[in-house]
């Protein structure tokens, strides 16, 4: 772990290369844990930050900052920086309002509610027993089974520490068992596994672990536009995007008369809940009518659906080219429909330069259903209120279209292109939703309060 300096801002500890004052501000430390007896921690485990090379200092800090604004409702809590690692100090926080905000955080791996003791063998054996006895109580063991299972695993990361990784286990095993006759050991299946950590910061105690977003922290990937639609799919790439690291804008295409206020509040609502994943996400919403109309006027029917993807790519181009975004996103999967195969992927997609990511495209649907109904955004997917992509919809689209053919039905359709375009985005809406904020409604009230409550974490 090598050897760090401490340096308090505000309620953070960070830890820093510096040999010469490693050991009196290790000892500070422990000092005041010895004071304290114990403290109620939570340690938050990195994830694939940890593979980022030379970047892995920019990445954690993000991640750090990216916890502390999550977490910044709870003024009690404070922060020591570990080794790929953050430990949050509950100081009487309730540890099930810390887990809600973690839960949604990306970047971060695992996170597990822990005691922290001092270093000395005395205190861990008197930490560990009432631990236990805690544990034992609040653990749904099968009623009538006289004797309950359980293991102690260790993980000495400090190498000082006089006791080895596998001494630690055996130890605390025979004390716990002189404590408390109904345990029986089982290293195999254990009912209860009691997990010791020793670190320079201390040692921990737990045996829960709770999983976090993974991937990668917001912000350190850059900014894609999401081509967001009222359906399950596209929203779900949204989240695949953002847990990438990705600050995430979204464009949608509203067609009135054809497409109701209640299918425009619809993907208002989906894109607020991926902005309670991502902290905000801004949503252009981009009047389309003159467009399909056209398209359904001068061209042949089944190429409708193709030429219209190919027209949503080159407005969404113009507003990744005004926001200084580099890629778009669909949440297209190969061979769902009949517009996403490999030859209509090809054709829609020579409509932009701009790469076109799908993190979709190798999913099953009940997968994508499945993802959907884990991040919220399934039951407002399913509202009956049909988007855009549904109009004029073709008897007999073409799933194979050469992009020379539709090449040549768009000139020849006379389709005032530049103009249709410019228009669109001149009268196009953007909406910022928030996550500490409702969404705008703009068509009837406001959501269930309980749900929302659960969203604006």
């Amino acid at each position: 772990m090598g050897n760090d300096r401490i340096n308090s801002d505000h309620n953070e500890t960070v830890y820093q290369n510096d040999t010469a004052s490693t050991d009196r501000s290790v000892r500070a430390e422990q000092a005041n844990l010895a004071q304290k007896s114990v403290e109620q921690t939570v340690i938050v485990r990195f994830g694939e930050l940890s593979l980022k090379g030379k970047n892995h200092a920019q990445f954690e800090q993000q991640m750090v900052n990216n916890i502390r604004a999550r977490l910044k409702d709870f003024p009690a809590l404070t922060f020591i920086r570990g080794h790929n690692r953050l430990y949050v100090q509950l100081n009487g926080t309730p540890f099930a309002e810390v887990r809600a905000r973690l839960e949604k955080i990306f970047g971060l791996k695992s996170f597990s509610p822990a005691w922290r003791v001092g270093l000395a063998w005395d205190d861990l054996l008197k930490a560990a027993l009432q631990y236990v006895d805690e544990a034992l109580q609040k653990l749904p063991f099968n009623d009538g089974v006289a004797e309950k299972t359980f293991k102690v695993s260790a993980r000495r990361a400090l190498k000082s520490y006089p006791y080895t990784s596998q001494e630690i286990p055996q130890m605390l095993g025979r004390e716990l068992l002189k404590r408390f006759p109904a345990l029986k050991v089982d290293v195999h299946n254990p009912q209860f596994a009691l997990m010791v950590e020793v670190r320079r910061e201390g040692i921990f105690l737990y045996h829960e672990t709770y999983a976090g977003g993974g991937g990668f922290p917001l912000g350190t990937s850059g900014k894609v536009l999401l081509l967001l639609s009222g359906g399950i799919d596209s929203p779900v790439a949204g989240w695949y995007m953002l847990r990438k690291g990705i600050t995430l804008e979204a464009v949608y295409f509203h067609a009135p008369p054809y497409t109701s206020e209640q299918a425009k509040q619809k993907v208002i609502d989906l894109a607020h809940v991926l902005a309670t994943w991502g902290e905000r996400v801004k949503l252009y919403i981009v009047p389309f009518t003159e467009i399909q109309e056209a398209i359904r006027d001068t061209t042949k029917e089944a190429y409708l659906t193709t030429i219209m993807r190919r027209y949503m790519l080159r407005i969404a181009t113009r507003i990744a080219e005004r926001e200084k975004i580099l890629a778009l996103a669909t949440g297209e999967s190969l061979g769902q429909v009949a517009s996403q195969t490999l030859e209509s992927m090809h054709t829609i997609g020579a409509a932009t330069y701009l790469p076109v990511l799908r993190p979709l495209l190798g999913f099953d649907k009940t997968e994508i259903i499945e993802r959907a109904r884990a991040i919220g955004t399934y039951d407002i997917s399913i509202r009956p209120y049909d988007d855009c992509c549904v109009l004029f919809t073709p008897g007999a689209p073409v799933t194979r279209p050469k992009k020379g053919d539709i090449d040549l039905a768009e000139e020849r359709s006379g389709m005032d292109e530049a103009g249709m375009i410019e228009r669109a985005l001149s009268d196009m809406e953007v909406i910022v939703l928030d996550r500490k904020k409702p969404a705008p409604r703009v068509y009837g009230g406001p959501v269930v309060e309980e749900r929302l409550k659960e969203l604006y974490l």
